[in-house]
């Protein structure tokens, strides 16, 4: 069954089988974020990580937070 976007949900899971497959469970966090990163983009999918996004309450900038990866 084809959903809306099922064909970038299957290019993101094989490169996260790829990087698993690879390192296995033995690291932390970062590790699989760096290396996911890079397999993604040799998918050919745009992807940015530790973007930074502002934070707003009503018009007050309250806080910066940090996404892991954003694809574009």
């Amino acid at each position: 069954m084809a959903y809306k976007h099922s064909e970038i949900t299957d290019v993101i899971l094989g490169a996260f089988y790829d990087v698993y497959n690879y390192f296995g469970y033995e690291f932390l966090e970062k590790v699989y974020q760096k290396a996911l990163v890079l397999e993604i983009r040799k998918r050919g999918v745009t992807v940015a990580d530790e973007v930074k996004i502002p934070v707003y309450y009503h018009d007050a900038l309250i806080a910066e937070y940090r996404a892991d990866l954003i694809g574009g």
